[in-house]
């Protein structure tokens, strides 16, 4: 790839990641409810689908994924599922366990997996990837360390962007000190998790 290329490339994709998305609003509610690792291992979790998503897209392996429809719908109604019980179960929080046992109840692991399936339960993404790379570099002579840029540049704006959210969302947090401002934030985490999910199911 040429330094034009890999400079366009990285332009769409920091305009095209800073749309909100269901996965914007997911990291926000994790951090939101659970503390800003939480957050950044959801964006961790969102960035590894990415990944996947690219090499089956710059390999050819479309078509797999198409013929695989019935597992991606499997897997977003899975992620769908789990962030509405995330949010059912937050929003259910005592509000003397919201300082700190709300964020120790839920492991880096949750907020990794939650990201991910988010991710993998959009068969959107490979076409998306499908049709969005071939503008900028021929696919049929892709090398790997042209996949390797591909996905520094998924790892910036993406995850990057993502961790502006989580950076904003732990800061709007943090302002809130009062217990009755601590029930607020997280009666709103649990309805962005519970909306996430719905848009994903639905």
């Amino acid at each position: 790839m040429s330094s034009d290329s890999i400079f366009a490339l990285y332009a769409a994709m920091i305009v095209l990641a800073s749309v909100p998305d269901a996965s914007a609003f997911a990291v926000i509610g994790r951090v939101i409810s659970s503390g800003f690792w939480q957050g950044l291992f959801t964006v961790i979790g969102i960035v590894v689908g990415d990944y996947i998503f690219i090499i089956l897209a710059i390999y050819g392996l479309s078509y797999i994924a198409e013929q695989m429809e019935a597992v991606f719908i499997v897997v977003q109604y899975m992620a769908g599922a789990y962030l509405i019980w995330l949010g059912i179960k937050l929003w259910k929080t005592k509000i003397e366990d919201i300082e700190v046992k709300s964020i120790k109840e839920t492991s880096r692991l949750s907020g990794f997996t939650s990201g991910f399936l988010i991710t993998m339960g959009d068969p959107k993404a490979i076409l998306f990837y499908a049709s969005f790379l071939p503008a900028f570099v021929d696919l049929s002579t892709i090398s790997l360390g042209d996949t390797i840029i591909i996905m520094i540049g998924a790892t910036l704006s993406a995850g990057g962007l993502k961790l502006l959210y989580a950076y904003m969302g732990d800061r709007s947090r943090l302002l809130f000190q009062s217990h009755k401002a601590k029930k607020i934030m997280n009666i709103s985490a649990a309805a962005v998790m519970i909306t996430t999910g719905l848009y994903l199911v639905l």
